[in-house]
């Protein structure tokens, strides 16, 4: 699906295409950077080139290549996805960044984009995201961000363990958007200037 490149400060998202395949492997193939993401790790840059490529040819996702604007490296990957604009609502998720780019603005101002583009450009009414029951560190920084969980989807996914995992799920909904997005700012300042 074509969509536009969307411009922060730090980093810029830009549609998503099988071609960073070579440039998203080694975060990808990284056991830590991957450890919840909910499909098998990719052991090889053709296998991940296979996953992009079926990633960007659903109708109702938007993917990006998380791009650092200050040097043009290619990140991490991020989605919108579940859009259902009659609805008004999507997710937001598939998202995994380069180790080296923990705890900097990276993945704040990549949510900053991808909520403005949600609630700014599609109007959307509600974005929900939803991650790992044992995953604490996530679910500690979407409540950070000011999203509100709404619950527990009990024996949800399959892990790539083999386990069953339960998925909480957070929402932000368009009239809270104007608050979060000052919260999302202040945190990629914060962080920029660490």
């Amino acid at each position: 699906m074509n969509h536009q490149t969307l411009e922060g400060t730090i980093v810029r998202l830009v549609p998503l295409s099988p071609d960073h395949a070579e440039a998203l492997f080694p975060s990808a193939s990284d056991p830590e950077v991957w450890q919840w993401m909910p499909h098998p790790r990719p052991t090889s840059v053709a296998q991940l080139r296979e996953m992009l490529s079926k990633m960007t040819a659903e109708s109702k996702r938007r993917c990006f290549a998380v791009q650092r604007r200050d040097d043009g490296a290619v990140v991490g990957s991020t989605s919108i996805y579940d859009l259902d604009l009659a609805e008004s609502r999507a997710e937001i998720g598939a998202t995994w960044f380069d180790r080296s780019c923990w705890g900097g603005p990276y993945n704040a101002e990549s949510k900053l984009l991808l909520f403005g583009h949600a609630f700014d450009d599609l109007r959307l009414a509600r974005v929900a995201l939803r991650t790992d029951n044992l995953n604490i560190r996530s679910q500690q920084a979407l409540a950070r961000l000011g999203l509100v969980y709404e619950g527990t989807l009990r024996s949800h996914m399959r892990r790539q363990d083999g386990t069953r995992r339960d998925s909480l799920y957070y929402s932000l909904l368009a009239d809270e958007w104007s608050s979060v997005r000052g919260t999302l700012r202040a945190r990629v300042a914060s962080k920029a200037s660490a």
